[in-house]
């Protein structure tokens, strides 16, 4: 079986990996989104709900039994021992389904968005990678909007990812994504049309 071409999408928080991918979306490109697969695997009733539970007690979840995920943000960003365990744990189970996705899809290109696929060095998982990148200063304007983090919440988050330089220098494709909704879109469909050539 011949798989598609690998698209890693990437970019620190608040840089914009989301609406590139919603845009992709749109031109008919499959996305498979890691952060969703990592969603659904700890649902109510799925195991690595439970295996949370166990390894960081009752108080993870919420009243209606669901995860409560910024309580095990909390804790896990503010214990590196607790975030390799649950990445340890987790990151096979995400590999797993999103392998089964890609080789679901018919198309010649698939987006795979992985916030932090230089991070975890999930690199081996991709053909290229693309980097959303946005000035730092209009990237935590947007995570504040969100309203979901505090300044220092998001300048923990940003600190524990890899810093803008090597996410670049890491780059075989990369949007600039500054505000400009029309150069966002010129952007992606320039690439778009690259990758179609690329993957024939």
């Amino acid at each position: 079986m011949r798989w598609p071409l690998r698209i890693g999408l990437t970019g620190g928080i608040g840089c914009g990996k989301s609406t590139v991918a919603e845009q992709f979306f749109r031109l008919g490109v499959p996305v498979i989104d890691t952060d969703a697969i990592a969603r659904e695997l700890v649902e109510p009733g799925e195991p690595a709900l439970q295996w949370i539970v166990t390894h960081f007690g009752e108080e993870m979840l919420l009243p209606d039994g669901s995860l409560d995920r910024a309580k095990l943000r909390k804790r896990v960003f503010g214990d590196r021992q607790a975030r390799r365990d649950l990445e340890r744990f987790l990151h096979p189970l995400i590999r797993a389904e999103m392998r089964e996705r890609i080789r679901r899809t018919d198309t010649p290109y698939c987006i795979l968005e992985i916030p932090l696929l230089l991070e975890s060095n999930w690199t081996d998982e991709v053909d290229r990678i693309l980097v959303v990148d946005a000035p730092p200063e209009i990237q935590m304007e947007r995570i504040l909007q969100r309203g979901q983090l505090s300044r220092d919440e998001a300048k923990q988050i940003i600190a524990s990812q890899v810093d803008r330089e090597q996410r670049l220098a890491a780059a075989d494709d990369v949007i600039t994504n500054d505000g400009d909704p029309g150069q966002l879109e010129k952007q992606v469909k320039q690439l778009h049309t690259r990758y179609q050539e690329m993957s024939r």
